[in-house]
């Protein structure tokens, strides 16, 4: 078991994009270890964030997060998506999933990063954002090695397999989250950060399509046991059976435009929209 002393000004971004939560991170005052698979998002970020890497307040690790094993050679392939850069995959399901939906992958090499590895070499995160397209919980499952936990996670939930969410919510239980929040992502640009923040620095920050938004303290909505996020959850994948992108009424108008608007009376937010959920650990107060 690793004794990895949780540092409390950082964040891990895992799955750095092109720098949208990053950027809010280093803003705020944290420094920020972020992880990117594409090599292109990585160039980008780097002339981006030359002045805070130059100050060490920000790294970036270039790479695929995967499932370590003895059989795992130094570098995989990644799906990497010519039209939507956030759709970068190491999955050739997932890649096979966004070419149905019109677009196109070009697979390159790029190197493999051991998630373990990195919490010992720069410390536990206060916070851990992760959205790495279908690999989030490999990097969840890396802290079984550990003694301590990040106060707060989030993952990009799934949305295709209420079974597999409600695995997710389990295996953060195992690791010790007893508390949780489902924010819609397709709202992110409507949300603020508290006037009382109390995860840095107040910013009045405009957050961009695509990011996470809020973490931590500053989130909106009450955190709710387990039993509660799953239910919770139930009447989201609802929005997606009937709503979603592969709903059963895609081409009943009427009844989708019903649905819909029964829908976002009750949840007062776009439906189905996208979800990530967010967890707090059992010792945080």
């Amino acid at each position: 078991m690793n004794n990895s002393k949780k540092q409390r000004n950082l964040i891990f971004d895992v799955g750095m994009h092109k720098g949208e939560d990053t950027d809010y991170y280093l803003k705020k005052g944290f420094n920020v270890i972020a992880f990117e698979a594409d090599p292109y998002l990585v160039e980008l970020c780097s002339k981006k964030f030359a002045r805070e890497i130059k100050n060490k307040q920000l790294i970036i690790v270039h790479g695929a997060i995967v499932k370590i094993t003895s059989n795992t050679n130094d570098h995989v392939q990644f799906y990497r998506n010519k039209e939507n850069s956030v759709w970068g995959t190491v999955l050739g399901d997932w890649a096979e999933r966004n070419e149905i939906l019109g677009t196109s992958n070009e697979i390159i090499d790029v190197p493999v990063v051991n998630f373990a590895e990195c919490i010992v070499k720069y410390g536990m995160p206060y916070y851990l954002k992760i959205d790495i397209e279908g690999m989030d919980t490999i990097c969840l499952e890396s802290l079984f090695s550990f003694n301590e936990r990040p106060d707060y996670i989030s993952i990009e939930s799934e949305k295709i397999s209420f079974k597999k969410l409600k695995k997710e919510i389990a295996l953060f239980k195992k690791l010790g989250y007893n508390r949780f929040k489902a924010i819609n992502q397709s709202s992110i640009t409507k949300l603020r950060e508290p006037v009382n923040s109390c995860e840095g620095k107040y910013l009045n920050y405009q957050f961009l399509s695509g990011s996470s938004g809020p973490f931590g303290r500053d989130l909106p909505k009450k955190w709710v046991k387990s039993r509660m996020i799953n239910l919770e959850y139930w009447f989201i994948f609802l929005g997606y059976k009937f709503y979603g992108d592969n709903s059963k009424f895609k081409e009943q108008l009427f009844f989708r435009s019903l649905y819909y608007r029964v829908l976002k009376k009750i949840f007062k937010q776009p439906i189905p929209g996208w979800y990530d959920t967010h967890a707090k650990y059992s010792l945080v107060e």
